[in-house]
């Protein structure tokens, strides 16, 4: 029976040389992720792409490894969060130079409602209901679908709602992907 309890204080408290290491470690980690943020700039962390919400998540994973698990060393832990910022730095770069790279790795932005028609192929495409784009149109401010233009899934998964009549040659969708005129066609 007290096995079961010496098992049980273990659990919740291995020692204050336990907490002092997570105290020392946190700290020096969470110093180096600042310091390694501050250098690759403040694209590292922006949410444009599902490319970068991976590294993002990847470095809140890294750094809670770093703190917490006593296999990792600070010098370890410091090199996984550096070697991610600089994947993701030269990731970044690459898109920028050299168009054929960053349609490899980031998505087009999406139309899925356009002039008061669901783009149906589209919804289904991106996997999205009405309902969704009904939910976006009401947390940007649209109290009614007929004064929405357009709706946008943008690259990082977030609804753009655009408001307002569009012109003609519509700048601000210029890079979202739309259906073909055959397709719209057959959506109405």
């Amino acid at each position: 029976m007290t096995d079961v309890f010496d098992n049980v204080s273990n659990w919740l408290f291995k020692g204050w040389e336990s907490i002092g290491r997570v105290l020392f470690v946190g700290v020096l980690a969470y110093a180096g992720l600042l310091l390694f943020l501050r250098i690759s700039g403040k694209r590292t962390l922006s949410k444009m792409n599902a490319f970068d919400l991976v590294v993002t998540v990847a470095l809140g994973s890294t750094l809670s490894t770093i703190i917490v698990s006593r296999q990792t060393g600070v010098a370890d832990g410091l090199m996984a969060l550096a070697l991610l910022i600089g994947l993701q730095y030269s990731v970044a770069w690459l898109s920028v130079r050299w168009p054929w790279f960053r349609r490899g790795i980031k998505s087009e932005p999406a139309l899925l409602f356009h002039q008061g028609t669901y783009l149906h192929g589209a919804l289904r495409r991106e996997r999205v209901t009405p309902d969704e784009i009904l939910s976006a149109m009401r947390q940007s401010g649209a109290a009614n679908p007929a004064d929405v233009s357009a709706v946008v899934l943008e690259t990082d998964g977030s609804f753009t709602v655009i408001s307002g009549s569009l012109s003609a040659d519509m700048p601000s969708l210029q890079n979202v992907t739309r259906p073909s005129q055959a397709n719209r066609n057959q959506i109405k």
